[in-house]
């Protein structure tokens, strides 16, 4: 039989007829994938928790004409639990997932980074590693680097000096210097700029340091330079606003 199998984390569920699901899944070679899920809505469902958003999953498919079909699923990280318990974690979450749904198209090998990054964000919301905010601001900006857009905070992204740099563009690429910042862009400070180049790295010592008032003006900046690189909103972005920037259970 035409049969594939990868590893995958569920992006996102839809209903299909009365008992089944299609499933998008990011996987790790083979992009992004749909595929039904049948019976998965009965009580009786053998694997229908193992389906569900945030969870990250080795799946076996049968290939069809218009959609493959899920045979087997075996449960590679349960991250659905602690993050659903959680509302801060939750709402992140669903950011993250929405975010690598609309980033990853076809391509299998670009794929695949994203596919890394997004099990990284999950399992670090789903352990409390850092706070949510934070895990969700540094993924989104890594996510973008990854697919291309990659920001520039530490030299002016349209002219290269090295500054004194005065103001935040999405539309030049991040941080511009006084002679190119256009009229109205944001005016971070250094400390903001720090904060946005350590998200980008992955610097977790001085993004869990971070004062919480920088880090809120931060997540603002990374979900403009979000929205503007996707050119399409993320419909679940406003919702973490809500978030606090600094807070986390790593400690817990």
């Amino acid at each position: 039989m035409p049969l594939f199998r990868d590893e995958g984390v569920v992006l996102r569920t839809h209903k299909l007829g009365e008992s089944d699901r299609i499933i998008t899944l990011l996987t790790r070679d083979h992009g992004k994938v749909r595929a039904v899920a049948k019976g998965v809505r009965r009580t009786a469902s053998r694997y229908g928790a193992r389906l569900e958003p945030f969870m990250h999953a080795d799946v076996q498919f049968f290939i069809g004409r218009a959609l493959d079909t899920v045979t087997q699923v075996e449960t590679l990280d349960a991250f659905a639990g602690p993050i659903s318990r959680d509302y801060e974690k939750f709402t992140a979450g669903t950011v993250i997932l929405e975010a690598a749904d609309k980033i990853v198209v076809a391509e299998r090998e670009a794929a695949r980074p994203q596919y890394w990054l997004v099990v990284g964000a999950l399992k670090s919301l789903a352990t409390g590693t850092h706070a949510p905010r934070s895990i969700l601001d540094s993924y989104l900006l890594r996510a973008l680097a990854v697919a291309g857009y990659a920001p520039t905070f530490d030299r002016c992204a349209k002219c290269g000096s090295a500054g004194p740099l005065t103001g935040f563009s999405p539309a030049w690429g991040g941080a511009v210097c006084a002679k190119c910042r256009p009229s109205g862009s944001a005016a971070p400070g250094r400390e903001e700029f720090a904060l946005l180049a350590a998200l980008l790295t992955g610097e977790w010592d001085t993004i869990d340091r971070a004062d919480q008032r920088d880090a809120r003006r931060v997540s603002g900046l990374v979900a403009a330079y979000c929205q503007y690189h996707l050119e399409r909103s993320l419909r679940s972005l406003p919702l973490a606003e809500s978030i606090a920037p600094t807070s986390g259970d790593k400690n817990t």
